[in-house]
């Protein structure tokens, strides 16, 4: 493999693992908060692609400005599903939560919108960006897909703006605490339950974002979460369970593994190699890449009290 080939599929791996990760971020930060795993969210990124994808069809708005409506929607939807199916399934049985949300979503746009599939064109997407050549460092030109570096873009600056959110903020800091031990929040005068609702609804809403990058690449379906959702859960464990720094950076390594994988070995066996390394990975650290073991957890719960 010559070096202009490797950085070509190293370039489309990276912008590949940082639209994985935006959609991922919200998976690990609900975990990490509330202790659950939403097992609907996948669901929820169809729903935003198929909001994204009416939106262009009736209105011919563009998806990247969609954003700015699909998000404050899945926001909404996340504060209502909290409301009527998560809070009162926690602490349930895990097929409870599975058949509460993931099928009820997943069938109920099987009869609304049935199982054709759709797909959004936009012309200036279109052509391919070249970069290049770079005689200095020994470099051809390489080609850029223009969607996926949009969405690479737009989610690393999202992701950024959320690290320090959590970081920075006031509401960050309840958040975090909230995550570390929920009863000595509760007892700090926290309300545990809003915090919940609000971690599950952002949670939701940057799976909106990214339903709304994905449309000009994938194609929509009713089915199309259990593809992604699959991805999600392998970069939520490799990057250590609640972890958002853990999470973006197992993106663009499950990114890289599955270009490189496809290339070198047909795009049948990606899945099969990032899941080798995903469990051999949890076989050296079971607690992921940047999770904390148990008993380091413990010890920090009980530096807090």
């Amino acid at each position: 493999m010559d070096t202009t080939l490797f950085v070509q599929l190293l370039i489309s791996g990276v912008l590949l693992g940082g639209i994985y990760a935006l959609a991922s971020i919200g998976l690990t930060f609900i975990f990490g908060v509330m202790k659950i795993v939403n097992f609907a969210h996948g669901e929820f990124l169809m729903v935003a692609m198929y909001l994204s994808f009416w939106l262009f069809h009736y209105f011919r708005l563009d998806p990247y400005i969609s954003i700015l409506i699909v998000a404050p929607l899945l926001f909404l939807i996340g504060l209502l599903v909290y409301r009527l199916l998560i809070k009162p399934t926690i602490g349930a049985p895990v097929l409870t939560q599975i058949f509460v949300t993931s099928m009820v979503i997943e069938n109920l746009a099987l009869l609304f919108w049935s199982a054709d599939f759709r797909t959004v064109s936009l012309k200036y997407l279109q052509n391919s960006i070249v970069l290049g050549p770079f005689p200095s460092l020994g470099l051809e030109e390489m080609i850029v897909n223009p969607a996926r570096l949009i969405a690479f873009c737009i989610a690393l600056s999202l992701t950024v703006a959320f690290y320090f959110f959590l970081k920075l903020s006031y509401t960050g800091k309840v958040i975090r605490a909230t995550s570390q031990d929920r009863f000595t929040a509760l007892l700090m005068g926290i309300n545990t339950d809003r915090i919940f609702k609000l971690t599950f609804a952002i949670g939701i809403m940057l799976t909106g974002v990214s339903g709304a990058l994905m449309i000009p690449i994938y194609t929509v379906h009713p089915f199309v979460g259990f593809e992604f959702i699959l991805v999600m859960f392998v970069v939520v464990v490799l990057g250590g369970m609640g972890s958002v720094v853990g999470a973006t950076i197992a993106a663009i390594f499950i990114g890289i593994i599955e270009v490189f994988s496809g290339f070198l070995l047909g795009p049948q066996s990606k899945e099969a190699i990032y899941f080798l390394v995903f469990i051999a990975v949890l076989v050296i650290k079971p607690s992921g890449l940047f999770g904390l073991e148990r008993e380091e957890e413990l010890e920090r719960i009980e530096a807090i009290d």
